[in-house]
């Protein structure tokens, strides 16, 4: 049949988890069947001293579920509530607000367990429909202890002292936390742990060799962005007024030497229409201490002296 997030859930849920501790291949299994290769794992909730979150990877999963029995529990399930469910291009994420967790515990006392909170999963959308991320924040649980084992220790204060203690910390054993911080230190050493077991390297030369690659990609300098050439747009000529007057404008900005260069270039007749300047213009100052002393013809054909 095809594989739907409801049939997965159901399968996961409805598993029944043998305690078989020491068959490290049923666990691993048990990983591949049911989550990616690069799947992760979170776990959050508070203790007495802060709050907690722990993320371990694909390889460290399997041995979670392991130390959950290692701890004493017998029976393992999950109840969901009021799933929701959101499909995206390449995965399925099923949201669900009220899950209970329920442990059965055999020792060191018959005791269950219902751990809640809120469980998010992400499936991968494919034919397999894995679970590429575990996302379970707990929020309170309980633990139950049967009447039956309270009436037959009701004379016995001292059994009845330890039955009144949390055989659980939020819900998980001792070994399952003990397991967590350790994976604090393990998570970071799977490349090492790879590494070795890929190229038969020994612990030093691994070391040695991953932090040269890390050193080489902190070292390399980072990929320049393309750019785009800039085109370069040609300015569209103006009209013969136009032009004479940014020439003005720009000797007026220039230095001295450019004023006087431009002064002598300067055509009279695109300032004044109608008139005819004589090319023989003296840039010496004239009678009245202009910089130019020319003659101009008038429109009437007569010589003027212009300052």
């Amino acid at each position: 049949c095809q594989k739907t997030p409801y049939f997965c859930l159901r399968s996961l849920i409805e598993l029944e988890f043998s305690p078989r501790l020491s068959d490290n291949l049923w666990w691993d299994a048990f990983a591949t069947e049911f989550f990616e290769d690069d799947a992760t794992l979170t776990l959050s909730f508070c203790l007495e001293d802060g709050p907690k979150r722990y993320t371990i990877g694909r390889t460290l999963i399997p041995r979670y579920f392991s130390t959950v029995f290692e701890g004493g529990v017998t029976d393992l399930y999950y109840i969901l509530k009021h799933s929701k469910e959101s499909y995206h291009n390449s995965s399925i994420t099923v949201d669900c607000d009220q899950c209970t967790m329920v442990t059965q515990h055999g020792k060191p006392m018959f005791t269950k367990v219902c751990t809640e909170g809120r469980l998010i999963l992400e499936f991968t959308s494919d034919d397999l429909m894995r679970i590429k991320t575990w996302h379970f924040t707990i929020r309170q649980y309980r633990e139950l202890v049967p009447r039956s084992i309270l009436a037959m220790h009701a004379q016995d204060p001292q059994v009845l002292d330890q039955l009144s203690k949390n055989i659980t910390r939020m819900g998980l054993t001792n070994f399952t936390l003990n397991y967590l911080r350790l994976c604090v230190i393990l998570e970071p050493m799977q490349e090492l742990m790879s590494r070795h077991k890929t190229y038969n390297l020994s612990p030093r030369d691994c070391l040695k060799t991953c932090l040269f690659q890390k050193w080489q990609r902190m070292v390399a300098p980072p990929a320049e962005p393309t750019r785009q050439p800039t085109t370069k747009r040609r300015k569209r000529k103006n009209s013969t007024s136009s032009t004479s007057n940014s020439s003005a404008g720009n000797n007026a900005n220039s230095t001295g030497s450019k004023k006087k260069t431009a002064a002598a270039n300067l055509s009279l007749s695109s300032q004044v229409p109608g008139l005819g300047a004589i090319p023989n213009c003296s840039l010496n100052p004239g009678r009245d201490g202009d910089l130019c002393h020319s003659t101009a013809v008038t429109p009437s054909g007569q010589f003027k002296e212009k300052h």
